[in-house]
C-alpha cells in the first residue's frame, strides 16, 4: 500500500518531460552488499551523461559508466562509451523508462530514485568537454577529438567528472570527480573520488581558466604537482 501511495504522489507531482528537465546533477545514497554507504552521482549535459559510484566515507571508487543519451517520450536511451564493470557494453544501447519531478528522478523498472543536486546552474563550464590540446615544454600539441581515445570532463552547475577511455578498444584508463566552483577566473576542484589513487580524495585544486571562442583554457598544477596547460572543447 505504501509503495502504491508513493507512486500516486510521484505521478501527481511529475512534470512535463523534456531533455532540459534532466540537465544538471543528481545523487543517490545506498548501501553495498557489505553494508558500506555508497553515493552515486549522475551528471546530464546536452547529449552526454555519466554516473559514478563511490564510498561516502573513504571516497573509494566503485563504478562508472556513461555515453550519449537521447529522450523519447518518457524513455532515455544511452549509447555506452565506457563501463568500468563490463567493457563489452561499450557501443551497445540501453533504454529505460523514467519519471521526473523538479527534485526527484525515478528509474521506473528498478524503482531507483535520485535527488536533484543542481539544474546546471551556476555552471559557467557546464557541458561535456574533450581535451583538444596540451602545452608541454612550451610546445602546443593538438589532439584529434574525433579519435577513439578520449579524455572527457563533464560538468553540471556544481559537480564534475573526468574520464579517460577508448571507444575502439573499450579500455577504461581512469576517472575522478567531485564538486567545483568558478570565481574570478579561478576554477577550483574538490576531489571526492579518484580511481587511480584514493589518497587524492579531499584535495582541492585551483586552476586559472578562460573561455575563448567556446574553448576552455585551463592551467595550474595537477594532483601530483605537475604543471598542466590544457585546452578543452565542447562536444
Amino acid at each position: 500500500m505504501k509503495k502504491i501511495l508513493s507512486l500516486i504522489i510521484f505521478t501527481l507531482l511529475s512534470i512535463s518531460i523534456n531533455a532540459q528537465s534532466f540537465i544538471g546533477a543528481w545523487e543517490r545514497y545506498h548501501n553495498s552488499e557489505k553494508g558500506e554507504e555508497l553515493k552515486s552521482v549522475v551528471i546530464f549535459s546536452d547529449g552526454y551523461q555519466s554516473i559514478s559510484t563511490y564510498n561516502v566515507k573513504t571516497g573509494k571508487f566503485i563504478y562508472s559508466n556513461g555515453g550519449t543519451w537521447t529522450l523519447k517520450d518518457d524513455n532515455i536511451t544511452e549509447k555506452v562509451e565506457f563501463d568500468t564493470n563490463n567493457s563489452e557494453r561499450v557501443g551497445s544501447e540501453v533504454t529505460f523508462k523514467v519519471q521526473i519531478t523538479e527534485s526527484v528522478m525515478r528509474i521506473v523498472e528498478s524503482e531507483i530514485e535520485f535527488q536533484r543536486i543542481d539544474n546546471g546552474e551556476p555552471g559557467e563550464l557546464k557541458g561535456a568537454w574533450l581535451m583538444s590540446a596540451r602545452i608541454k615544454d612550451g610546445e602546443k600539441k593538438l589532439r584529434d577529438t574525433s579519435r577513439p581515445r578520449k579524455t572527457m570532463k563533464i560538468l553540471s552547475g556544481t559537480h564534475f567528472q573526468w574520464i579517460a577511455y577508448n571507444t575502439e578498444t573499450k579500455k577504461f584508463m581512469g576517472t575522478g570527480g567531485g564538486t567545483y566552483t568558478t570565481t574570478n577566473g579561478v576554477y577550483s576542484e574538490n576531489i571526492e573520488f579518484f580511481s587511480r589513487d584514493d589518497s587524492k580524495v579531499g584535495l582541492s585544486l585551483k586552476f586559472n581558466y578562460k573561455l575563448i571562442n567556446n574553448e576552455w583554457h585551463h592551467n595550474g598544477f595537477s594532483s601530483k604537482g605537475d604543471a598542466i596547460n590544457e585546452t578543452w572543447t565542447l562536444r
